[in-house]
């Protein structure tokens, strides 16, 4: 069983326990590894949530040129093909190594792996367990192999506060327990894995406090961020006013689901050539259009008949809590924030540009996803970077000690305090708003000026909780990209500029210190 007393000194400490920070740490052992993450370790996190499944060229007619074509084709220009290679490559193998640490993915009769169809696949490409419980099931694989090795220490109900950072290197990193008081550990070898952004949006598919605060400590530490203007709205998520939405899994559409409005109209196959199975932002555009225009929008999976139990039992289960029959009755739908495309940038090894730090997973931008992540491949990446990582951190060579340890600035508390409940609600809808699925330059400045206020007050009155220090923080630099890039492509779309421009077709690098 994994250790959890803090240790003041690691070879390596990990931010997240979700695959990318798991499969990280147990590529990292026999070294000495601190596993940090806010919730209960096993709980939380946007891994179990995942249906889907894990798309890898592991089907006798697939490839991954192939798996990598549909990558590229939709990342709307934008993906990284040397990047992208090394993703569809490895793929494969670390699957087997997943499956290797105990994760048993559903097989047909004959023994082969049973593979699903998802949107912009040109093959069935997509590793599923129990259906529809992939990340389930994957996390519960991985937990079990980090809780029986020995060299990896479990730090949970832990809010990473910021990186320690001498002589241009991280050198350790803050964190602060239950009790608030701030702790260092002291590590020469940083990664951070926090996952995306999705809970600064008021609707969103994310578990709660998804607030980007990898990001958010990685701009303060002064790294080079790319891309944070491409946030992936997922088209269905189920429409019960709940927060978050529950995730209805595009593999209902892979296996024949189509989107309806109330007037039973079907009105996918006029908006694009693969109907429902188009890339996701057009899809979530298309209901969000529909939407505007006061009509109320519908998955129908009628069609997948006395299967949907067994094939989705996560889905079935959500439509029994909202009293629906899907075998009986449409399912109402809506966007909801998804995946940040966007992140800390990385190189092909998960190296950010400040020396000693690391990340994979959602909160780095590897070139992978583009403008648009190709559905389920957001698993794989955790693998594969997760041993790309770990690889990488072995070959680094690292300096003397550090210079004079700087204080931590003023802090709140670690969670929401009453009166800043307002606030955040206000910040999400906000970027709900103008910084979601259709923005424009004037919605995006009305958001800038509200983060400004936020801002302002915090250098005057008590200080901000860390949850809404970082809330802050990410919205800016979302609404800062987004202001920027004058085009439509993929997950950004601007009503003022529908159009994409050859001009901008390049990834946006930006240093940040403070923000």
């Amino acid at each position: 069983m994994a250790q959890r007393a803090p240790n003041p000194s690691f070879d390596a400490i990990i931010v997240g326990t979700g695959i990318a920070g798991l499969s990280t740490a147990l590529a990292l052992a026999p070294k000495r590894v601190a596993l940090v993450t806010k919730s209960s370790f096993g709980q939380g996190g946007a891994t179990p949530l995942a249906q889907g499944g894990i798309a890898a060229a592991v089907g006798s007619d697939d490839s991954p040129a192939l798996h990598a074509n549909d990558t590229c084709m939709a990342a709307h220009g934008l993906a990284v093909r040397e990047v992208v290679d090394v993703l569809t490559q490895e793929g494969p193998e670390q699957v087997m190594r997943l499956e290797a640490l105990g994760a048993r993915f559903d097989r047909m009769d004959n023994g082969e792996w049973a593979l699903g169809k998802e949107a912009a696949h040109s093959r069935r490409r997509i590793l599923h367990a129990r259906g529809d419980s992939t990340g389930a099931e994957v996390l519960r694989a991985l937990v079990a192999a980090v809780n029986a090795t020995p060299t990896i220490t479990v730090i949970d109900h832990a809010f990473a506060i910021d990186l320690w950072v001498s002589n241009g290197r991280v050198h350790g990193l803050w964190i602060a327990l239950e009790d608030a008081v701030p702790l260092l550990l002291r590590s020469q070898a940083i990664v951070l894995a926090t996952g995306g952004i999705g809970s600064i949006f008021r609707y969103t598919t994310n578990p709660p406090g998804t607030n980007g605060d990898g990001l958010a400590i990685a701009a303060r530490a002064g790294a080079a961020l790319a891309d944070l203007e491409f946030v992936q709205f997922h088209p269905t998520a189920l429409a019960t006013g709940q927060d978050p939405l529950p995730l209805l899994t595009e593999a209902l559409r892979g296996e024949g689901a189509i989107l309806i409005d109330d007037l039973g109209e079907r009105f996918m196959p006029a908006l694009h050539e693969a109907a429902e199975l188009a890339p996701r932002d057009v899809v979530a555009r298309a209901i969000w259009q529909r939407q505007r225009a006061g009509r109320k929008v519908f998955l129908d999976a009628r069609g997948i008949g006395d299967r949907f139990p067994e094939r989705f039992p996560t889905v079935w289960g959500l439509c029994q809590e909202a009293g629906i029959e899907p075998r009986q009755a449409p399912i109402a739908v809506s966007p909801a924030a998804h995946y940040h495309m966007g992140g800390i940038a990385v190189d092909t090894n998960g190296a950010a540009s400040l020396k000693g730090l690391w990340a994979c997973g959602e909160v780095s931008a590897t070139g992978i996803h583009g403008a648009n992540r190709l559905a389920s491949n957001s698993l794989l990446e955790g693998l594969v970077f997760g041993a790309r990582v770990a690889k990488d951190i072995g070959r680094d060579v690292r300096p003397s000690a550090p210079s004079t340890l700087h204080p931590l600035p003023r802090l709140g508390g670690l969670d929401l305090r009453p009166e800043e409940e307002a606030i955040y609600a206000h910040i999400r809808e906000m970027m709900w708003q103008h910084a979601g699925l259709v923005r424009s330059a004037e919605g995006l400045q009305e958001a800038l000026g509200v983060v400004a206020s936020r801002q302002s007050a915090f250098a005057v009155g008590a200080p901000p909780s860390l949850t809404l220090r970082n809330v802050v923080s990410v919205a800016k630099l979302v609404c800062t990209a987004a202001l920027m890039r004058k085009e439509s492509r993929g997950g950004h779309f601007r009503a003022d500029f529908p159009e994409a421009a050859p001009e901008t077709k390049r990834h946006r690098f930006v240093a940040v210190g403070a923000c």
